[in-house]
């Protein structure tokens, strides 16, 4: 099983950097959707959006980098923590988000589903905040 993961731990950082590029970008490009999301106790909800967006592209691009992967990786894990309320806001009551493609109102399944799914990303993030070993990742 060691053996598999370590196969693994390059391609899936290929995909995790991008997929945080992707997913800063549309924060830029349908910032409505997001704003739904933040919780009210939170003020300026539109910049914090931008403020993540900008947040999850500079982490993305930092992951591919050999330099900055660990800073990067540890940025990751501090910017999930940092937008968990969204998730819990959005699962506790029940946000439908207008305008999103395909009908916003998720399941509650999908709702709950995503505040596990923060755990799984962070372990994700934190396996890069591990030293390298010469032949990981390089």
């Amino acid at each position: 099983m060691n053996e598999v993961l370590h196969r693994l731990k390059r391609p899936l950082l290929y995909l995790m950097g991008p997929a945080y590029v992707v997913a800063g970008v549309l924060h830029f490009v349908v910032p409505e959707l997001y704003v739904q999301i933040v919780p009210p106790v939170f003020p300026a909800a539109l910049a914090l959006v931008y403020l993540s967006g900008l947040a999850e592209i500079a982490v993305g691009i930092g992951l591919l980098i050999p330099r900055t992967r660990r800073h990067a990786a540890w940025a990751t894990v501090a910017l999930l923590v940092a937008v968990f309320p969204a998730n819990v806001y959005m699962a506790t009551h029940g946000v439908v988000i207008e305008g999103l493609p395909g009908g916003g109102d998720p399941s509650d399944l999908v709702r709950w589903g995503r505040l596990p799914l923060q755990g799984v990303l962070i372990l994700w993030a934190l396996w890069y905040t591990r030293p390298s070993t010469g032949t990981d990742c390089h």
